[in-house]
């Protein structure tokens, strides 16, 4: 683990029940999360990256459970160890304060029959009900100032608002507390790419100028390549990759994470990109073995029967693989 780590990870196993078995969406993994980085976790939809950051969240509801491992965050100095049982209100206490959660499609839970400035003043309220209301308008408006809003917003309803405005709402709802750790969950699925690159940037000079720590997922490495500091690449439930996103861009090591940046779209390039071949496995039963080896071309027969270990072969540089690339 880094010295510098506010989020530490070991050993996670979380799983969906259901009557046909357990679907292993995330199965025994450990990384660690620098203070003050953006870390992206990248991989195809089913990889188990959403389940991932709600179990890091605390946003556990059946069928999805934790199984076991260890979720650790370090809180002024204090490291804390997140309990993982029928009661997450140890968890809960966090939100908001010390660290937030952007949803998938986030933009579409704004409550449509309440105007934005009454919707951040419910949430201040609730949070600390001390906070006047004049006091939550006060902290909103310099929010929104701080953060180039136009304040017209605040009385305006959420159908008033274009699809990327309304992100941009959410997102300063997530960090109006400043969070130490601030979870966001794709977004910017469904915006143009123009939108998408202001979204970026919001949250790029959010991260800056509050110094805390921004968890993104997305399934786009191209929107990593842009935002985050770090990647994390999964696949099946497991880890393939970690390190720093330029170095990984540059020279991936994990067969899988090459294969995905070179179906990416390249400026001025007419050539045809490379896809993945086949499909990622079933997780009610996953492959022996490297869960990529079906669809690796190099894989070979150890491959097929271990499962390889996460080792750094370079300084903060992770892979599971027996034949990394050079």
């Amino acid at each position: 683990m880094s010295e510098n780590s506010i989020i530490e990870v070991g050993d996670l196993k979380a799983y969906y029940k259901t009557r046909h078995g357990d679907v292993k969406a995330v199965d025994d993994i450990g990384f660690f999360v620098k203070s003050n980085e953006i870390f992206g976790i990248c991989g195809e939809s089913g990889c188990g990256k959403s389940t991932l950051i709600k179990v890091l969240y605390g946003l556990i509801e059946p069928p999805l459970k934790v199984l076991s491992g260890h979720v650790s965050i370090d809180i002024n100095d204090k490291k804390i160890f997140l309990k993982y049982n029928n009661d997450v209100n140890n968890i809960k206490k966090l939100w908001w304060n010390e660290m937030s959660y952007i949803p998938q499609s986030s933009m579409n839970l704004l409550n449509p029959t309440a105007k934005i400035e009454d919707q951040f003043i419910e949430i201040l309220r609730k949070v600390d009900k001390r906070t006047t209301r004049g006091e939550a308008k006060k902290i909103v408006q310099k929010s929104f100032d701080a953060l180039g809003l136009p304040r017209e917003v605040l009385s305006s309803y959420p159908h008033q608002l274009s699809g990327g405005m309304r992100q941009r709402v959410v997102i300063s709802m997530a960090t109006i507390l400043n969070p130490k750790i601030v979870y966001a969950d794709e977004p910017t699925t469904a915006l143009d790419v123009v939108v998408q690159r202001g979204i970026l940037e919001m949250m790029r000079e959010l991260q800056r100028k509050s110094n805390n720590t921004f968890v993104i997922v997305t399934h786009d490495m191209g929107i990593q390549y842009q935002i985050s500091d770090r990647v994390m690449v999964m696949y099946a439930g497991k880890i393939c990759e970690i390190g720093k996103t330029d170095k990984i861009f540059q020279t991936s090591t994990h067969p899988y994470t090459k294969l995905l940046i070179e179906s990416l779209p390249r400026l001025g390039d007419k050539s045809e990109r490379r896809s993945i071949k086949g499909a990622p496995p079933n997780l009610l039963a996953p492959p022996k073995g490297c869960r990529f080896h079906i669809r690796c071309p190099y894989a070979t027969q150890e491959c097929i029967e271990e499962e390889p270990p996460l080792v750094e072969i370079l300084h903060e540089h992770y892979v599971a693989c027996f034949h990394p690339l050079g």
